[in-house]
């Protein structure tokens, strides 16, 4: 008896592994994908657009950010959810692309000023007509900027983060969410 469990254990260990690099290789995979089809498009934006687009930025850091998160995870998941990350294209996909999309939300929680002080990148906007025009919109999206390089660096690094921590952005939304339910109290007394 005791040999056969000395014969399961490794096999045990060896479909682990395995299935371990698996999810390694569909990681890397999708992740390079993703990251080339935002470069692609950052490529784009900015020989044609002749601009630095701080959106694709962010995503990219995202990206990036989730990758090395779930990378980090990978050895102290359990057997059965490597079984499922590791036979499941759409799950290995989520993952980057999640850190991409968590990246452009606090992006715009950064833009509208909801996420404020000195851990936080402030940025250059162009101003507002009264009332504001569609050429307005335009210039928002096409001209705001960090306002300094260590402004740029906070925004990546908290772009990175986005990614990294698959509980940040959601915290915040309800952190912001939270907040505003308060004020509304607050007005209705």
């Amino acid at each position: 008896m005791s040999d056969e469990k000395l014969l399961i254990v490794p096999e045990r260990f060896r479909v682990r592994e395995a299935d371990l690099l698996i999810v390694s290789k569909r990681l890397l995979l999708v992740t390079l994908l993703v990251l080339g089809l935002t470069v692609a498009l950052f490529g784009l934006t900015w020989f044609f657009g002749s601009r630095f687009p701080v959106s694709w930025f962010c995503f990219g850091a995202g990206v990036l950010g989730g990758f090395v998160s779930i990378q980090q995870r990978l050895k102290g998941v359990s057997d059965p959810e490597l079984f499922h990350l590791a036979y499941s294209w759409v799950n290995v996909l989520f993952v980057p692309l999640f850190g991409g999309i968590f990246a452009l939300v606090l992006y715009l929680l950064l833009l509208s000023g909801m996420l404020q002080g000195a851990l936080f990148p402030a940025f250059s906007v162009p101003g507002f007509a009264d009332p504001p025009t569609t050429d307005d919109l335009l210039s928002f999206f096409t001209e705001t900027y960090p306002a300094s390089g260590s402004d740029f660096a906070k925004l990546g690094f908290w772009a990175f983060a986005a990614g990294f921590s698959e509980r940040l952005v959601p915290d915040m939304i309800k952190g912001v969410v939270g907040r505003s339910n308060e004020t509304l109290e607050t007005e209705e007394e």
